[in-house]
């Protein structure tokens, strides 16, 4: 193993980082976007609402990102009505097609995770939320959505760690991102235990940070999820009371 190479793949990777963290954090974003409306459809009993919904997502799930992204790289710019719209000026880029997968991809993933955690949400909180008066809107807003996020982050947190190792496909591409610019210099370098050790650090690292993150929003959240309700913890405090002392006779 040389070290040389080793320490040029160091000091060359982080340029693709930034492109990395672009796309993986645009994409989910976007994604996330998507999925909160589509996930409400897809926990329908509306078959009408929730069937499409589940095709889509049966589709995007079922088949592999990197035949997603070469049919919207390769297979929509060949279509002649997108080549004489205005849809060609963002299709011809390699960065629009790879944010174009890998939104629909995540939107799909995120879509039926949210949909598990609506459908996780006590029944006894909706029924609570209509006895108050409150719309179907205000509920799921209110109470349903937040219930939602605290249910699905951890499984939501496997979606951020899946895109963003996902999103070393855009170098087929491509796109120089980490893996463009490991790919670009083991050309350059024919060492690809080196390069390759490097880029997965890179990987590791961010993965990292990012479990890290979801772990302190697990923990500052599960406290509050915990907390027993308000009327509850007035009741309690009225029980920990200490009796009067009685009155001397």
């Amino acid at each position: 193993m040389s070290m040389t190479i080793a320490l040029e793949a160091f000091l060359t990777l982080p340029r693709g980082l930034l492109l990395t963290l672009v796309l993986t954090f645009a994409s989910l974003a976007a994604g996330f976007a998507v999925s909160v409306p589509l996930a409400f459809l897809r926990a329908s009993s509306n078959p009408w609402a929730s069937a499409p919904v589940l095709a889509y997502t049966y589709a995007f799930r079922g088949t592999p990102l990197l035949v997603q992204l070469f049919l919207i790289y390769y297979g929509i710019g060949q279509l002649p009505l997108v080549r004489q719209s205005f849809l060609w000026a963002v299709m011809r880029e390699p960065f629009w097609c790879a944010f174009i997968a890998f939104t629909l991809n995540s939107a799909a993933h995120t879509t039926e995770v949210l949909r598990g955690g609506i459908q996780a949400v006590p029944r006894g909180q909706i029924e609570a939320a209509k006895s108050l008066g409150l719309s179907r809107f205000h509920t799921a807003r209110l109470i349903v959505f937040p219930l939602t996020l605290r249910i699905a982050l951890p499984a939501y947190a496997n979606e951020v760690v899946g895109m963003l190792k996902a999103s070393s496909l855009a170098s087929t591409i491509t796109l120089l991102e980490v893996t463009g610019l490991a790919r670009q210099l083991v050309s350059e370098t024919f060492a690809p235990y080196e390069v390759f050790i490097a880029a997965g650090a890179f990987y590791l690292l961010l993965t990292l940070l990012i479990t890290q993150g979801f772990q302190m929003l697990e923990t500052r959240w599960t406290p509050t999820a915990n907390r027993p309700p308000p009327a509850q913890r007035v009741r309690r405090r009225a029980d920990d009371k200490p009796p009067l002392a009685s009155a001397e006779t």
